[in-house]
């Protein structure tokens, strides 16, 4: 990206590194005209420096760099900033609706007479296919091929959508799947901690590396220096398309490190003590920087490791500076020496450099931790906050299972498993995975997990028969220093084989559980366990089979498969009986921090970051096999049903249509508080009996075929299908009723949501929907504002809204429409039954009270006001272009 500034401020230096020289613009040149900086945490002078670089009177102005000055004296403001990322990451779910996007801009650019090689990334765009393998094969030497062989077989409509992509358009790369999980692709390989630029003179300009993602782990970046988190799908296509994104200067905690971690406690053990602490103090919406003098005591991997989970604590994002370390895992993981130099210049001239005796910067207010007190610990049954310690997990575990889950008098209920000696019961451990983003980037605990099964081996232990196991790193370097310390030889021993590369148990890719085992579950209501060294363990996110979840480092995770259940305290008792007969404890089979250290020193190396890294875009012969259809614009396949060409812009013009008035519009649905982007947008599987279900069986897809609706993200007849579908949504419209249905007004009757409104849609009726407080929570998924808007809902009237959707319910064209104070949809008297008529939306400002007017059933009419939610002129002028895309495009094509 370049400058494209008019500093005003005169704040552009030059700095010369090795033979060359770049441009920046500077803090302390900065300071001299606004006030000091060099108090504001390191986070807050990134996005100064960001502001800085783009300040051009109207998007940027001086104002919002006061601002950010003032905020060392006040610590908070509710000031609104424009930022602009360097790049934006992307993995396959979320990133394959956005390049479906971008090839309808191009054909939408030749309808209108323009060149659609025009349509292409402003900023560089990476996406990484991390998010489709799953563990159907595990326990054996050929299951990562096989997996990757159904894998393809799954996707490949996905794939050759995407290999177009990655050769029609500019500035997007796709790195191919079987290769590695995108945050630790990005913290081995595609970050730079300082990104350069040419600017329109052909001078280099170097600014600080800044990220936004499609996945909420983006956050893990920040290990390196690297400013960045995950966004919704339709923010990352506006970053890509050059637009700011819009957001509050952000409140700051300050995490005070001090001390060393104690012999045999791990990062994982760590970072949910990080996350438990932070979540207690509630840093939702916040910045959280780490400082002090503890940060010397951690690897960058462990940095990433806590910068990982800030989605688990709540926070925007965890922030480490750039000290000694990051420079010193840059080189170890292959960036070149003019690259590192580079960094560690730039950071010092503009003050982004840490020293063991910086000052510690203000912050809006501290915690902190001694490491010395960190305690082995796993978190679960449901959430990643819920640490508990490893010497309390079985008590803590029984306690669930009387109480959580209803198994008082049941407690040590087993059950035979069909063809197989042993039985199962609660509590046992089904699935047992080294996956994640989170700890497979770090070698300290999986090589620290490959001791643990050396050692378990040598004294005659195994996973139990009952155990699913499996490992799957986040890069292909990690076999290699597997490999080359003897340790995979050593998990492949206790079964945990290589399944694939990618995020797989997390994210609930674990794959079916054997069928014996997966029938003695459910037919016995038995409260199976899992445990993982990921990030999740929400109820149901694992796998359907099991009830229970446990977070845990990977050497943990291993040890749990040998003992093959969390009713055992391995803390103190024996894990298991060795080949002596005698019984093999913990402590037997844990290593020292010195063997780990030394097996590390000996096996990861530079040379083999840099031959992995080397031809990471090229692919397998599977990939490179792939046909790639379309030049300029995509040869869409009216076949497929994956991708198809969205509607977003048909029939449009250079002139955008007047915005008209919602005239007679009907309630599609009307929701309580605290919906999710998880009620309303589809995800997991689909049922058969669904609109979906029902639109593929249509298209003679089986149901063993339906596949997700994650991996169906491409097609919008399958998502917006499933907009509002979730099986647990509940609509007051039809009280008594769980799932996506509703009342057709006109007829009475109760139908599925989508059918609802296809009916509406036919009968020229446009829609609203009616919500309380919290509308739209959760993660920031771009099908909920799209599939809304498909519906052919006009507006969203909410007592509140979570910040991220309604920007999206704005970018995609829908009006949000908040409740005056003190009043809702029950002051009022609403039930869905109304007719709605909202006036004078051709001529609306930000933030404008608007009218509504309705009828009722029984013929008599009302008034109320409500707020309109679009909350700054750009966003405005997203809305009256229909939406942020056709706002870009016709800009692009003028």
């Amino acid at each position: 990206m370049t400058a494209i500034g008019q500093d005003s401020l005169n704040t552009r230096r030059s700095l010369t590194v090795g033979s060359k020289t770049v441009h920046y613009y500077s803090l302390p040149a900065a300071a001299e005209a606004l006030g000091a900086v060099d108090t504001l945490p390191y986070s807050m002078k990134v996005l100064f420096e960001n502001l800085l670089r783009f300040e051009d009177g109207s998007t940027v102005t001086v104002a919002d760099l006061q601002a950010m000055v003032d905020w060392a004296e006040t610590r908070r403001s509710s000031h609104e900033i424009n930022y602009r990322p360097a790049r934006v990451l992307m993995q396959d779910f979320t990133g394959v609706p956005c390049v479906v996007d971008l090839a309808a801009m191009r054909d939408a650019m030749t309808m209108l007479g323009g060149d659609p090689q025009k349509i292409n990334p402003l900023v560089p765009v990476d996406l990484v296919i991390d998010h489709s393998v799953m563990v159907d094969e595990f326990g054996n030497a050929t299951a990562f091929e096989d997996n990757m062989d159904l894998e393809y077989a799954r996707n490949i409509e996905r794939y050759e959508f995407l290999r177009w992509g990655s050769s029609a358009l500019k500035g997007f790369r796709v790195v191919p799947p079987g290769t590695g999980i995108c945050h630790q692709v990005n913290l081995e390989y595609l970050a730079k901690a300082v990104w350069t630029s040419e600017d329109p003179s052909g001078a280099t300009i170097a600014y600080p590396d800044t990220v936004v993602g499609t996945d909420s782990h983006t956050t893990m970046i920040n290990g390196l220096g690297v400013l960045g988190w995950g966004v919704g799908g339709i923010e990352a296509e506006a970053a890509m398309l050059g637009q700011p994104v819009s957001m509050l200067i952000p409140e700051v905690v300050g995490f005070k490190l001090s001390g060393t971690l104690a012999e045999g406690i791990t990062a994982t053990d760590l970072v949910l003590t990080v996350t438990q602490m932070l979540r207690a103090h509630g840093v939702v919406g916040r910045f959280v920087e780490f400082y002090g003098p503890g940060l010397d005591a951690l690897t960058l991997a462990d940095r990433a490791t806590i910068a990982n989970m800030a989605p688990e604590y709540g926070a925007t994002c965890g922030f480490f500076p750039i000290d000694t370390k990051t420079i010193d895992y840059m080189r170890l993981t292959g960036r070149d020496e003019e690259t590192c130099a580079l960094v560690e210049a730039y950071c010092r001239a503009q003050g982004l450099w840490r020293e063991t005796n910086t000052p510690d910067p203000v912050f809006t207010d501290t915690l902190g931790l001694d490491l010395s007190v960190v305690q082995p610990s796993l978190a679960g049954p449901r959430r990643p906050q819920d640490k508990v310690l490893l010497a309390d997990a079985k008590n803590a575990f029984e306690a669930e299972l009387a109480g959580g889950y209803k198994q008082a008098e049941r407690m040590d209920v087993r059950v035979p498993v069909a063809g197989a000696n042993h039985g199962i019961g609660h509590g046992d451990v089904v699935i047992a995975a080294i996956t994640s983003c989170t700890n497979t980037s770090n070698p300290n605990v999986l090589v620290a997990a490959g001791l643990v099964a050396k050692k378990a081996r040598a004294l005659g232990l195994r996973s139990q028969p009952w155990v699913k196991t499996s490992l799957a790193p986040g890069s292909k370097v990690v076999t290699d220093y597997l490999v080359k310390s003897g340790l995979q030889a050593e998990l492949d021993a206790i079964g945990f084989n290589l399944v694939g590369y990618g995020c797989t148990t997390c994210i609930g890719n674990s794959g079916p559980l054997p069928e014996p085992i997966s029938t003695a579950i459910n037919g016995n209501d038995i409260v199976a366990a899992s445990v993982l060294s990921g990030n999740r363990n929400f109820e149901g996110r694992v796998s359907a089979d099991v009830r229970a979840n446990y977070l845990a480092s990977p050497p943990l995770v291993v040890a749990y498969a040998l003992a093959g259940s969390m009713r055992k305290n391995i803390a103190v008792d024996p894990i298991g009986e060795g080949s002596n007969g005698q019984p093999v404890y913990l402590k037997d089979i844990w290593p020292t921090n010195l063997e780990v250290a030394e097996t590390v020193q000996a096996s990861v190396t530079a040379e083999a970051f840099k031959a992995r890294y080397a031809d990471v875009f090229a692919g397998d012969e599977r990939w490179q096999g792939i046909k790639v259809e379309g030049g300029a614009t995509y040869s869409w396949n009216a076949a497929s049903t994956y991708v198809q060409n969205p509607p977003y812009f048909e029939g449009m013009t250079m002139t955008p249509k007047p915005v008209k008035d919602i005239i007679r519009a009907r309630a599609l649905a009307q929701f309580a508080d605290s919906i999710t982007t998880d009620h309303i947008s589809p995800a997991g599987s689909i049922k058969a009996s669904s609109p979906a279900g029902t639109y593929l069986a249509e298209r003679q897809v089986s149901r063993a075929e339906f596949n997700s609706y994650g991996a169906r993200r491409g097609n919008h007849e399958v998502m917006m299908r499933g907009t509002f579908a979730n099986i647990r949504i509940r609509n007051e419209m039809v009280p008594g009723i769980e799932g996506g249905v509703t009342k057709h007004i006109p007829s009475g009757e109760t139908l599925a949501i989508y059918d609802a409104a296809e009916r509406y849609q036919a009968e020229g009726t446009p829609l609203v929907v009616i919500a309380g407080k919290e509308y739209g929570t959760g993660s920031s998924r771009d099908w909920a504002a799209k599939g809304t808007m498909l519906l052919g809902v006009r507006a969203v009237i909410a007592e509140s809204f979570e910040r991220i959707h309604r920007s999206n319910l704005i970018g995609m064209g829908v009006l949000a429409l908040q409740f005056a104070e003190g009043t809702s949809r029950q002051t009022i008297g609403l039930t869905g039954d109304e007719l709605f008529d909202i006036e004078g939306l051709d001529s609306l400002k930000p933030r404008q009270h608007v009218t509504v007017h309705f009828i009722r059933a029984d013929g008599s009419t009302g008034t109320f006001t409500a707020l309109a939610r679009i909350d700054t002129e750009q966003e405005l002028e997203y809305f009256y272009a229909g939406g942020i895309l056709p706002y870009v495009l016709r800009k692009l094509a003028a």
